[in-house]
């Protein structure tokens, strides 16, 4: 066997039993991301809510349909989204759970009948197959709205109608969509917070020191500690994905070694972070604080725990570039959508250049003590 592969296995196999001796190692490592995982999916399992998030789209140019998206937007059951131009637009945020339902006004909603000289028209209301309970509310919230209009325009025929319309797919849940949060939470902290912690504690013990008297490089340590954390980071998140599936029957559409393969990728580049702190503090008064000034950051404003599209615009473009987003979203694509890797380009690439970034600084800040 090649002597560099050697060294960089034998120290690979050495910081991974150092892991699994260390009982606090565990538990922030592996039980604390499941803690997490019990919260929000006790929270977020029962996808309840209080109001309805939808798409409208109106297409009819009339003075009548101008009425009624005004007074839909003043009803408190709905929060109304008007960006969305056509209903593909809104079925991907449907599909997502941007959304709850999409609702569309056709071009003749709201035109004059010519036999009674009164407006008319019919409004559609779309939903997903596991979004149908709330549909069928939004249906019958304006049906009421539609009917209180009727009686004031004629006593015959009802003039508006509201037909609820299935699509043939399903929406994420709130969990489904906030599993690839805590996913990334799970890699922060085992990425970051591993490295900050094991370094200056070796350095405090002079273990650094006596191994930078021997032929080892730093790449090879760095390698090492890569293997390492990798193999631990999949332990992690297999025993979420455990639990997910069991106890909150997690829907997941993509293809396991897809998710392996971008996971480890994720994990690398995460773990650059924290060689970079860990390597140039000396001890845990400087590890901690800059830890915490770069992590936080990126926990919260990544999609870790709440969805990016709940930002403001400028917002979610800023954090776009933040290293853990391109994590979070990627693993959305693969579990929740069944995307490939030559469909997570942009995020694949972003990473791959926060990579390239990280380990040059990594490289050049490490010390041996």
């Amino acid at each position: 066997m090649n002597k560099s592969l050697y060294t960089i296995l034998t120290f690979a196999r050495i910081n991974t039993r150092r892991f699994f001796r260390d009982r606090i190692a565990i538990f922030f490592g592996i039980l604390f991301p499941l803690i997490f995982l019990f919260v929000f999916g006790g929270i977020f399992g029962n996808n309840s809510q209080a109001n309805f998030h939808v798409s409208l789209i109106n297409n009819s140019k009339s003075d009548f349909a101008k009425q009624f998206v005004d007074q839909l937007k003043k009803e408190s059951a709905f929060k109304i989204d008007e960006d969305d131009k056509t209903l593909d637009a809104a079925k991907e945020k449907m599909v997502r759970s941007q959304i709850d339902a999409t609702i569309i006004l056709p071009e003749d909603f709201g035109a004059i009948d010519q036999n009674t000289h009164t407006p008319k028209g019919q409004a559609e209301v779309y939903y997903t197959q596991n979004t149908q309970q709330s549909g069928q509310t939004m249906t019958t919230i304006i049906d009421g709205v539609f009917r209180d209009i009727n009686k004031n325009i004629t006593h015959a025929a009802e003039p508006f109608t509201v037909v609820g319309k299935q699509i043939n797919q399903k929406s994420l849940t709130s969990f489904d969509y906030t599993f690839a949060g805590l996913l990334g939470f799970a890699l922060l902290g085992m990425g970051i917070f591993g490295p900050v912690n094991v370094f200056p504690e070796l350095k405090k013990q002079g273990i650094l020191r006596r191994l930078s008297t021997t032929p080892l490089k730093v790449w090879q340590y760095f390698c090492s500690m890569a293997i390492s954390q990798s193999i631990i980071g999949l332990v992690s998140i297999a025993v979420m994905f455990i639990v997910a599936l069991t106890v909150f029957k997690l829907e997941v559409v993509g293809n396991a070694l897809v998710l392996v393969t971008f996971l480890v990728l994720a994990i690398i580049e995460i773990l650059g972070i924290g060689l970079a702190i860990g390597g140039w503090a000396r001890n845990e008064r400087q590890a901690a604080p800059l830890s915490n000034i770069i992590t936080f950051p990126m926990m919260f404003l990544s999609g870790t725990f709440f969805p990016r599209f709940l930002m403001p615009e400028w917002l979610q473009g800023a954090t776009a570039y933040l290293p853990l987003t391109p994590v979070i979203d990627g693993i959305r694509y693969i579990v929740n959508e069944g995307y490939g890797l030559t469909q997570l380009g942009p995020q694949i690439g972003l990473m791959l250049g926060w990579t390239v970034v990280i380990y040059i600084i990594a490289f050049r800040v490490f010390r041996w003590e």
